[in-house]
Protein backbone atom coordinates (compact mmCIF):
# COMPACT_ATOMS: atom_id res chain seq x y z
CA UNK A 1 0.00 0.00 0.00
CA UNK A 2 0.91 3.41 -1.01
CA UNK A 3 0.19 6.24 1.83
CA UNK A 4 0.66 10.11 1.16
CA UNK A 5 0.58 11.82 4.42
CA UNK A 6 0.28 15.48 4.19
CA UNK A 7 2.92 15.70 1.60
CA UNK A 8 4.59 18.80 0.38
CA UNK A 9 6.95 19.46 -1.68
CA UNK A 10 8.30 23.47 -3.00
CA UNK A 11 11.05 24.13 -5.81
CA UNK A 12 12.37 27.81 -4.52
CA UNK A 13 9.63 29.84 -4.78
CA UNK A 14 7.07 26.96 -6.93
CA UNK A 15 5.40 25.29 -4.25
CA UNK A 16 4.79 21.94 -6.71
CA UNK A 17 2.72 19.35 -4.07
CA UNK A 18 0.61 21.40 -1.52
CA UNK A 19 -0.60 19.31 1.88
CA UNK A 20 -1.25 15.95 -0.48
CA UNK A 21 -3.10 13.36 1.59
CA UNK A 22 -4.44 9.77 0.06
CA UNK A 23 -3.73 6.19 0.29
CA UNK A 24 -3.19 4.02 -2.85
CA UNK A 25 -4.78 0.06 -1.31
CA UNK A 26 -3.80 -3.04 -2.99
CA UNK A 27 -6.42 -4.99 -5.46
CA UNK A 28 -7.52 -2.22 -7.49
CA UNK A 29 -5.73 -0.21 -10.37
CA UNK A 30 -5.54 3.55 -9.01
CA UNK A 31 -5.53 6.63 -11.80
CA UNK A 32 -3.98 9.86 -11.21
CA UNK A 33 -5.19 12.26 -13.02
CA UNK A 34 -4.31 15.77 -13.07
CA UNK A 35 -3.61 18.64 -15.58
CA UNK A 36 -0.11 19.57 -16.76
CA UNK A 37 1.95 20.92 -13.94
CA UNK A 38 -0.23 19.89 -11.10
CA UNK A 39 2.49 17.84 -9.39
CA UNK A 40 1.61 14.57 -10.32
CA UNK A 41 5.39 13.45 -11.41
CA UNK A 42 6.66 14.95 -8.37
CA UNK A 43 4.20 13.00 -6.22
CA UNK A 44 5.88 10.02 -8.24
CA UNK A 45 9.24 11.10 -7.48
CA UNK A 46 9.01 11.67 -3.81
CA UNK A 47 7.57 7.90 -3.08
CA UNK A 48 10.34 6.72 -4.79
CA UNK A 49 13.16 8.94 -2.88
CA UNK A 50 14.10 10.59 -5.76
CA UNK A 51 13.26 14.10 -3.99
CA UNK A 52 13.00 14.80 -0.24
CA UNK A 53 9.64 16.49 0.62
CA UNK A 54 9.46 19.67 2.07
CA UNK A 55 6.87 18.64 4.95
CA UNK A 56 5.11 15.22 4.76
CA UNK A 57 5.99 11.91 3.85
CA UNK A 58 5.35 9.27 1.85
CA UNK A 59 5.62 5.61 2.27
CA UNK A 60 5.81 2.24 0.77
CA UNK A 61 4.21 -0.59 3.35
CA UNK A 62 4.41 1.37 6.17
CA UNK A 63 8.22 2.43 5.13
CA UNK A 64 9.74 5.19 3.30
CA UNK A 65 11.88 3.69 -0.03
CA UNK A 66 15.40 4.91 1.30
CA UNK A 67 14.42 2.06 4.05
CA UNK A 68 13.65 -0.72 1.73
CA UNK A 69 16.98 -3.37 2.02
CA UNK A 70 15.85 -4.79 -1.47
CA UNK A 71 13.67 -1.87 -3.26
CA UNK A 72 12.93 -4.06 -6.67
CA UNK A 73 11.91 -6.86 -4.60
CA UNK A 74 8.84 -4.29 -3.32
CA UNK A 75 8.11 -1.71 -5.67
CA UNK A 76 8.78 -1.91 -9.60
CA UNK A 77 8.39 2.03 -11.36
CA UNK A 78 8.90 3.05 -14.89
CA UNK A 79 8.93 7.17 -14.76
CA UNK A 80 10.58 8.16 -17.88
CA UNK A 81 11.21 4.93 -20.79
CA UNK A 82 14.13 7.07 -21.81
CA UNK A 83 16.10 7.26 -19.09
CA UNK A 84 18.16 4.01 -19.76
CA UNK A 85 22.13 3.86 -21.29
CA UNK A 86 21.82 3.99 -24.63
CA UNK A 87 24.78 1.89 -25.45
CA UNK A 88 23.05 -1.56 -23.55
CA UNK A 89 21.35 -3.92 -25.11
CA UNK A 90 17.76 -4.93 -23.57
CA UNK A 91 18.79 -8.12 -21.90
CA UNK A 92 22.38 -6.22 -20.43
CA UNK A 93 20.73 -3.03 -19.18
CA UNK A 94 17.80 -5.67 -17.01
CA UNK A 95 20.94 -7.81 -16.29
CA UNK A 96 22.49 -5.02 -14.51
CA UNK A 97 19.38 -3.95 -12.10
CA UNK A 98 18.81 -7.94 -11.10
CA UNK A 99 22.86 -8.19 -10.40
CA UNK A 100 22.68 -4.90 -8.73
CA UNK A 101 19.58 -6.07 -6.81
CA UNK A 102 20.43 -9.84 -6.13
CA UNK A 103 17.52 -10.96 -8.15
CA UNK A 104 18.12 -14.18 -9.80
CA UNK A 105 19.19 -13.36 -13.93
CA UNK A 106 17.04 -16.12 -15.41
CA UNK A 107 14.33 -13.77 -14.33
CA UNK A 108 15.43 -11.17 -17.12
CA UNK A 109 14.53 -13.23 -19.66
CA UNK A 110 10.97 -14.18 -18.08
CA UNK A 111 10.12 -10.40 -18.13
CA UNK A 112 11.43 -10.05 -21.27
CA UNK A 113 9.04 -12.43 -23.10
CA UNK A 114 6.47 -11.05 -20.65
CA UNK A 115 6.93 -7.44 -22.26
CA UNK A 116 6.81 -8.56 -25.41
CA UNK A 117 10.07 -7.66 -26.38
CA UNK A 118 12.50 -11.05 -26.15
CA UNK A 119 13.08 -10.99 -30.44
CA UNK A 120 14.63 -7.49 -29.09
CA UNK A 121 16.74 -8.47 -26.38
CA UNK A 122 19.83 -8.20 -27.87
CA UNK A 123 19.60 -4.83 -29.45
CA UNK A 124 20.87 -1.44 -28.28
CA UNK A 125 18.39 0.60 -26.30
CA UNK A 126 19.28 3.85 -28.29
CA UNK A 127 17.54 2.71 -31.45
CA UNK A 128 14.68 1.68 -29.80
CA UNK A 129 11.09 3.16 -30.27
CA UNK A 130 8.89 5.02 -27.14
CA UNK A 131 6.87 2.26 -27.32
CA UNK A 132 10.01 -0.56 -27.08
CA UNK A 133 11.25 1.63 -24.45
CA UNK A 134 7.70 1.51 -22.08
CA UNK A 135 7.92 -2.21 -23.01
CA UNK A 136 11.90 -2.27 -21.73
CA UNK A 137 10.31 0.10 -18.55
CA UNK A 138 7.16 -2.27 -17.65
CA UNK A 139 9.48 -5.20 -17.85
CA UNK A 140 12.23 -3.99 -15.78
CA UNK A 141 9.43 -2.62 -13.00
CA UNK A 142 8.70 -6.26 -13.04
CA UNK A 143 11.93 -7.88 -12.70
CA UNK A 144 11.83 -8.26 -8.96
CA UNK A 145 8.38 -9.39 -9.00
CA UNK A 146 7.07 -6.40 -6.60
CA UNK A 147 3.91 -5.78 -4.58
CA UNK A 148 3.84 -2.44 -5.11
CA UNK A 149 3.82 -0.93 -8.72
CA UNK A 150 4.11 2.78 -10.02
CA UNK A 151 3.53 3.66 -13.37
CA UNK A 152 4.07 7.59 -15.47
CA UNK A 153 2.34 7.65 -18.75
CA UNK A 154 3.14 4.29 -19.42
CA UNK A 155 0.71 3.77 -22.55
CA UNK A 156 2.86 6.84 -24.62
CA UNK A 157 4.41 5.55 -27.74
CA UNK A 158 2.64 2.47 -27.65
CA UNK A 159 -0.37 1.24 -30.37
CA UNK A 160 -3.28 0.03 -29.90
CA UNK A 161 -2.69 -3.36 -29.63
CA UNK A 162 0.39 -2.00 -26.88
CA UNK A 163 -2.62 -0.15 -25.17
CA UNK A 164 -4.74 -2.94 -24.82
CA UNK A 165 -2.13 -5.13 -23.30
CA UNK A 166 -0.94 -2.90 -20.41
CA UNK A 167 -5.04 -2.33 -19.73
CA UNK A 168 -5.32 -6.20 -19.30
CA UNK A 169 -1.49 -6.16 -17.28
CA UNK A 170 -2.97 -3.78 -14.58
CA UNK A 171 -6.13 -5.84 -14.15
CA UNK A 172 -3.94 -8.66 -14.01
CA UNK A 173 -1.48 -7.14 -11.23
CA UNK A 174 -4.25 -6.07 -9.93
CA UNK A 175 -6.30 -9.46 -9.28
CA UNK A 176 -3.07 -10.67 -7.60
CA UNK A 177 -3.43 -8.37 -4.71
CA UNK A 178 -0.92 -6.03 -6.18
CA UNK A 179 -0.66 -2.31 -5.66
CA UNK A 180 -1.11 -0.31 -8.65
CA UNK A 181 -0.76 3.64 -9.14
CA UNK A 182 -0.77 4.83 -12.73
CA UNK A 183 -0.45 8.72 -13.77
CA UNK A 184 -2.13 9.53 -17.16
CA UNK A 185 -3.82 12.24 -18.85
CA UNK A 186 -5.30 10.12 -21.20
CA UNK A 187 -9.41 9.98 -19.24
CA UNK A 188 -10.39 7.88 -21.98
CA UNK A 189 -7.81 5.25 -20.86
CA UNK A 190 -8.22 5.67 -17.28
CA UNK A 191 -12.05 5.27 -17.65
CA UNK A 192 -11.54 1.76 -18.46
CA UNK A 193 -7.95 0.77 -17.13
CA UNK A 194 -8.80 2.34 -13.65
CA UNK A 195 -11.04 1.05 -10.67
CA UNK A 196 -10.55 3.99 -8.50
CA UNK A 197 -9.38 7.93 -9.50
CA UNK A 198 -7.45 10.52 -7.58
CA UNK A 199 -7.60 13.93 -9.14
CA UNK A 200 -5.33 16.32 -8.15
CA UNK A 201 -5.02 20.14 -9.24
CA UNK A 202 -2.02 22.30 -8.87
CA UNK A 203 -0.57 20.41 -6.40
CA UNK A 204 -3.60 19.58 -4.19
CA UNK A 205 -5.63 17.05 -3.71
CA UNK A 206 -9.44 17.73 -5.63
CA UNK A 207 -11.37 14.27 -5.23
CA UNK A 208 -11.12 10.65 -5.08
CA UNK A 209 -13.47 7.99 -5.89
CA UNK A 210 -14.75 5.05 -8.64
CA UNK A 211 -14.90 6.17 -12.15
CA UNK A 212 -18.87 5.01 -11.66
CA UNK A 213 -18.89 7.32 -8.35
CA UNK A 214 -17.09 10.49 -10.15
CA UNK A 215 -19.35 10.24 -13.37
CA UNK A 216 -23.07 9.33 -11.50
CA UNK A 217 -22.78 12.68 -9.34
CA UNK A 218 -21.54 14.92 -12.20
CA UNK A 219 -24.51 16.25 -13.96
CA UNK A 220 -24.74 15.48 -17.38
CA UNK A 221 -26.29 16.82 -20.12
CA UNK A 222 -30.19 15.80 -22.02
CA UNK A 223 -30.47 15.17 -25.80
CA UNK A 224 -33.98 16.16 -27.47
CA UNK A 225 -36.19 15.96 -30.73
CA UNK A 226 -39.27 17.92 -30.50
CA UNK A 227 -42.39 19.52 -32.48
CA UNK A 228 -40.33 22.83 -32.23
CA UNK A 229 -37.00 22.96 -32.04
CA UNK A 230 -36.37 27.08 -31.63
CA UNK A 231 -39.25 27.82 -29.36
CA UNK A 232 -37.75 24.69 -26.98
CA UNK A 233 -34.45 25.64 -27.04
CA UNK A 234 -35.90 29.52 -26.05
CA UNK A 235 -38.07 28.11 -23.49
CA UNK A 236 -35.38 25.85 -21.81
CA UNK A 237 -33.04 29.42 -21.64
CA UNK A 238 -35.85 31.03 -20.01
CA UNK A 239 -35.63 28.39 -17.36
CA UNK A 240 -31.89 28.14 -16.65
CA UNK A 241 -31.19 25.38 -19.21
CA UNK A 242 -28.13 25.74 -21.65
CA UNK A 243 -27.77 24.81 -24.88
CA UNK A 244 -25.01 23.22 -25.55
CA UNK A 245 -25.82 21.79 -29.35
CA UNK A 246 -28.62 23.06 -31.48
CA UNK A 247 -28.32 20.87 -34.80
CA UNK A 248 -30.84 19.41 -37.10
CA UNK A 249 -30.84 15.77 -35.41
CA UNK A 250 -31.92 17.80 -31.90
CA UNK A 251 -30.53 20.11 -28.84
CA UNK A 252 -28.40 18.96 -26.17
CA UNK A 253 -29.14 20.52 -23.36
CA UNK A 254 -27.42 20.97 -19.61
CA UNK A 255 -28.18 22.12 -16.51
CA UNK A 256 -31.71 20.86 -16.53
CA UNK A 257 -32.88 17.15 -16.36
CA UNK A 258 -35.30 15.11 -18.70
CA UNK A 259 -38.02 15.50 -16.11
CA UNK A 260 -37.46 19.26 -16.05
CA UNK A 261 -37.46 19.73 -19.60
CA UNK A 262 -40.62 17.12 -20.51
CA UNK A 263 -42.01 18.99 -17.59
CA UNK A 264 -41.86 22.30 -19.02
CA UNK A 265 -42.59 21.10 -22.92
CA UNK A 266 -45.64 19.36 -22.07
CA UNK A 267 -46.76 22.96 -20.49
CA UNK A 268 -46.14 24.77 -23.16
CA UNK A 269 -47.58 22.46 -25.81
CA UNK A 270 -44.71 21.30 -27.29
CA UNK A 271 -44.35 17.60 -28.61
CA UNK A 272 -41.06 15.50 -27.18
CA UNK A 273 -40.06 12.89 -29.72
CA UNK A 274 -37.23 11.60 -27.95
CA UNK A 275 -36.11 13.00 -24.36
CA UNK A 276 -32.18 10.68 -23.78
CA UNK A 277 -30.14 11.80 -20.64
CA UNK A 278 -26.69 11.48 -21.42
CA UNK A 279 -24.21 10.23 -18.75
CA UNK A 280 -21.01 12.78 -17.78
CA UNK A 281 -17.80 11.01 -19.02
CA UNK A 282 -14.49 11.07 -16.93
CA UNK A 283 -13.13 13.72 -19.11
CA UNK A 284 -16.22 15.78 -18.36
CA UNK A 285 -16.31 15.25 -15.07
CA UNK A 286 -12.07 15.69 -15.15
CA UNK A 287 -12.16 19.19 -16.86
CA UNK A 288 -14.71 20.48 -14.58
CA UNK A 289 -12.76 19.24 -11.33
CA UNK A 290 -9.12 20.86 -12.62
CA UNK A 291 -11.34 24.12 -14.15
CA UNK A 292 -9.67 26.50 -11.73
CA UNK A 293 -6.28 24.28 -11.97
CA UNK A 294 -5.17 24.14 -15.60
CA UNK A 295 -1.95 26.17 -15.77
CA UNK A 296 -2.31 27.52 -18.96
CA UNK A 297 -5.73 27.84 -20.52
CA UNK A 298 -7.19 28.46 -23.77
CA UNK A 299 -9.78 31.18 -25.15
CA UNK A 300 -13.09 29.16 -25.83
CA UNK A 301 -13.29 28.92 -30.33
CA UNK A 302 -15.81 31.51 -30.29
CA UNK A 303 -13.29 33.90 -28.79
CA UNK A 304 -11.56 33.79 -31.91
CA UNK A 305 -14.85 34.55 -33.71
CA UNK A 306 -15.86 37.95 -32.27
CA UNK A 307 -16.24 40.99 -34.60
CA UNK A 308 -13.64 43.66 -33.36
Amino acid sequence: MLKIDHLSKRYKDTLAVDDLDFEVKPGVVTGFLGPNGSGKSTTMRVILGLDHPTKGRATINGKKYADIKSPLREVGALLDAKAVHPGRSARNHLRALAVSNKIALSRVDEVLEFAGIASVAHKKVGGFSLGMSQRLGIAGALLGDPGVLLFDEPVNGLDPEGIRWIRDFFRSLAKEGRTVFVSSHLMSEMAVSADQIIVIGRGRFITQGSVDELTTTAQGTVFVRSSDPSSLAALLVRNDGVVLQNAESGLTIGALTSDQIGTLAHFAGITIFELTPQRASLEDVFMNLTAESVEYGSASPEMMHREH
